[in-house]
């Protein structure tokens, strides 16, 4: 299922060459046309039977992470984030910084070294650093450069009953359900789109929509997954081994009806485990393809991942087979239809 592959790449925003040659390569096969935009995004196209309907399924190839933004005198790099990370998670963390991916080290001031009150508070991006064991800026500067990308470090871990740990799980995990639906051909029209910059803006998808111009799209995505202590049941997002969740609404998007419900039904017709995700927070491409043009007919399913933009997020691999299964009988089953759905 590539799920190791692919999240031990790196793919910052803006920065999601490593990924994408992987993905086409292994694809190179499996699709009529290939085609990369001027947006970096990977289009694959496979011709349906009756090519009735025009389908897009959309995944990002783009993770959070950094950009490096200046170095001390004493060697250690400055930085920016790229894309929504929560700073209480960085300090620590391994990192790997730019094309030759020099490994690096977040850190700030020793807490030994800290007053009171900084010990009371969180520590703020501008205090913290990446050190990659130099002691001299002339000598960081000879192996980093401004402007380039920093991933986090996180090899790829099975563990517990089903679950893997990895970095970069949203959204490599919908990559590689795409990769699966190209395996098999369907009645429809099928443009199976791998997205650049999402963690920036649903930058990509915009224009790969726009390119496409598709009957129906279903955007597969890696969400929030918070049933963990502190939190009520009642506040949970997803649940970790209960299947995919579609979406009901989120900031960017307020998908179909029509589709979820038809989604969600023929899940449970096909005894595939299938949630809906409770909470409305956060967003995905579904927000650009849904505006693009004159407007598409769109969803979101999503593999649940707890710790989401962190190098530590979990899935469980029922969930993620569950959300591949899902994306599968959609496809197949929308050539039995006379209309839309």
């Amino acid at each position: 299922m590539y799920i190791k592959e692919l999240t031990e790449l790196n793919g910052v925003s803006g920065n999601e060459d490593e990924v994408r040659e992987f993905i086409k390569d292994k694809i190179k096969d499996l699709a009529d046309e290939i085609t990369v935009d001027s947006m970096g995004n990977l289009i694959a196209f496979k011709k349906g039977k009756s090519g009735k309907q025009k389908v897009m399924l959309s995944a990002h190839m783009d993770e959070v992470g950094f950009m490096v933004t200046g170095f001390s005198d004493s060697g250690v790099i400055r930085f920016a984030t790229v894309g929504g990370i929560d700073e209480r998670i960085l300090l620590g963390k391994r990192v790997l910084v730019g094309e030759k991916k020099i490994p690096g080290v977040i850190g700030s001031k020793p807490i030994h070294l800290q007053e009171r009150e900084e010990r009371n508070t969180n520590i703020k991006l501008k205090k913290l650093y990446i050190d990659i064991g130099t002691d001299k800026k002339e000598e960081t500067e000879k192996l980093v450069s401004l402007g380039d990308y920093v991933a986090f470090h996180s090899p790829y871990t099975e563990f517990g009953e089903g679950l893997v740990k990895a970095k970069a799980l949203d959204d490599r995990v919908g990559c590689a359900i795409l990769m699966e639906a190209l395996k098999e051909r369907y009645e429809c029209d099928l443009y199976a789109c791998f997205t650049v910059q999402e963690e920036v803006g649903l930058r990509g998808a915009e224009v790969a929509a726009y390119t496409v111009n598709p009957d129906i799209a279903l955007v597969v995505e890696g969400t929030t997954c918070s049933d963990v202590p502190g939190v009520e049941k009642s506040e949970y997002s997803t649940v970790l081994g209960e299947g995919a969740a579609l979406t009901i609404m989120d900031r960017t998007s307020y998908p179909d009806k029509n589709f979820v419900n038809y989604i969600y039904e023929l899940a449970k017709r096909n005894n595939i485990p299938v949630q809906f995700k409770q909470t409305n927070t956060g967003g995905n491409d579904a927000g650009k393809i849904q505006m693009s043009r004159s407007g598409v007919v769109t969803a979101s399913i999503s593999v649940p991942c707890r710790y989401i933009h962190s190098p530590v997020s979990v899935m469980s691999k029922k969930d993620f087979n569950s959300c591949k299964d899902i994306v599968i009988a959609v496809l197949k089953d929308l050539g039995t239809k006379e209309e839309a759905y």
